[in-house]
């Protein structure tokens, strides 16, 4: 299993441009550690348009976008968003 630091780095072991579907067939098997289980590259890329990266950057943003909701911490969860109008909340504490 990999983190998605592992993989970013085995994206960067190819050389490009490269094509999805080239990529799949390099990495697809990889498995990635996410906060809620593991989901492969193959996975993750399988659910973006086919395409063309010029970078190892490209690449991995686009299996970042793709990674389904097992990469997401809390659902729904913000500490940041302001407390809408007309809703309550806690009070706003000033560190």
């Amino acid at each position: 299993m990999r983190m998605l630091t592992d993989a970013t780095e085995a994206f960067e072991a190819h050389d490009y441009p490269m094509t999805t579907e080239e990529l799949i067939e390099a990495e697809g098997d990889t498995t990635l550690e996410l906060p809620n289980g593991t989901e492969t590259v193959g996975d993750a890329l399988g659910r973006s348009a086919p395409e063309t990266f010029e970078t190892a950057e490209d690449a991995m943003l686009t299996t970042c976008a793709g990674l389904s909701s097992k990469a997401i911490g809390r659902k729904g969860y913000s500490d940041r968003d302001p407390i809408a109008m007309g809703e309550e909340g806690p009070d706003e504490v000033s560190f």
